[in-house]
Formats: structure tokens, sequence, C-alpha cells
């Protein structure tokens, strides 16, 4: 009887012992997830959104790029700032006044906004392009983003198109896997200041905006060229 008793308590304090090890592997696997979280959401929330200005548009065309119309310095590359949060919304929610907020970031409750400028002050006029490169994308959540650029208070939305070629209602379909879109300024003028708002947000209203694209990610890169960049 007496050894029966301690063999019953050697097999409780192994099983306590193996309870231990499970939940301190479980605190550690959850501590590592945690930290591989952090470390993809910096990667993907920090300089998500970037606006670069080819050299040449400077040095060779006197084109300047800022967000600040009291500090017009050379800047090659601006960054937008994501929102806290990205819901789905809709289209219809977007502020009728999204471009008079002044420079820079300017985000809303799941969409992004950011107005920057871009000034010839060279002697000539010039043409210029932009493209809208996709840089990363996770869990297909490109199916249901929308990218509004505004020119002058004049706007093109680009939407990665339909399975069957067609575009989204009321906007310009990617052109590529990698090349959302571009635009071809003409005529800036000596002494011109063009003024953009970049606008990023989920359309609710699209069907592909499912669970499925839950938790994904969107990098993308708006490059303004001195010539025109062959489609990728």
């Amino acid at each position: 009887m007496q050894d029966k008793v301690r063999i019953t308590s050697k097999k409780v304090l192994r099983e306590k012992r193996l309870r231990k090890i499970f939940l301190i592997l479980i605190v550690l696997l959850l501590f590592l997830l945690l930290l591989f979280y952090m470390i993809v959401g910096i990667v993907y929330n920090r300089g998500n959104f970037s606006i670069t200005l080819d050299k040449n548009l400077y040095f060779d065309r006197g084109l300047i790029m800022y967000d600040d119309p009291l500090n017009k310095e050379y800047r090659p590359t601006l960054y937008a700032e994501a929102p806290s949060t990205f819901d789905n919304i809709s289209q219809y929610w977007l502020p009728e006044d999204i471009t008079e907020y002044g420079g820079g970031s300017h985000n809303g409750k799941s969409y992004l906004a950011y107005t920057f400028y871009v000034e010839n002050i060279g002697e000539e006029i010039r043409d210029y392009w932009s493209e809208v490169y996709i840089e990363d994308v996770t869990r297909n959540v490109d199916d249901a983003v929308r990218i509004r650029i505004y020119r002058n208070d004049e706007y093109v939305t680009f939407a990665k198109g339909k399975a069957n070629g067609e575009a989204e209602s009321n906007t310009t379909a990617f052109l590529s896997e990698t090349l959302a879109g571009r635009m071809h300024i003409e005529n800036s003028m000596p002494g011109s200041i063009d003024k953009f708002t970049l606008v990023i947000w989920i359309e609710g209203s699209d069907q592909d905006c499912t669970d499925d694209i839950l938790g994904g990610e969107f990098k993308v890169r708006l490059r303004f060229n001195s010539e025109y960049v062959e489609e990728n």
C-alpha cells in the first residue's frame, strides 16, 4: 500500500511538473508571436506609403516636392503616416473637402489621406509622370483597395480589375500586379504649383471585401519621374 502511495505521489508530481513546463512553453510561444507581430507591424506600418521625386526632376528640370507650403525645400522622399485602423469603409464616407486640410497627413477613420505639392521653380515649361507602384501585398487585400489621387482637386481612382478584366465601378483598373496606375502631368509652367492629395481605403462595397482579406497588408509607392516608364 505504501509503495502504491509513493508511486501515485511521483506520478502526480510528474504531471504537475509537465503542466508547469507546458504553461511556460505556451507563455514563451505567445511572447514570440507578440514579438513577431510587433516586428511585422513596424516593417509594414512605418513608411508604408512613400512618395519619391526623381532627382532628374530637381537637378535638370527645376521641380521640387514638399508637404509644408511654408518650408519649400527639396525633399526626394515624403512618407505618409498610416492610420491607426484600416477597416473597410465606403467611398461616400470620405469628406467632400478632403483636399482642404493642408499639407502632410490628415488621415480619417480607416483611410489614409496625405497632401503635398510639386512646384516648378525653373524657367521652362515641363512635363512629368507619376506612377503608383504596388510593392507588397498579403492576403489579397489589394482586391478591395482603392487608391485615389487628387491633382488640383480633380481626381482619378485606381482599383484592381474584376476577374473578367473589367474595371470596378467609377475606377481605373490597375495596369499590372505591380503598377496600379500612372498620370501624365503636362505643361507645368514656371512658378506653377500642383497640389496632390493621396487617399487610400478599403472599399466595403467591393465584392472582394470579405473576411479572407482580414489581417492583410498593402505597401505602395508613388513616384514622380522625368520620363515615361514602361509598364512592368
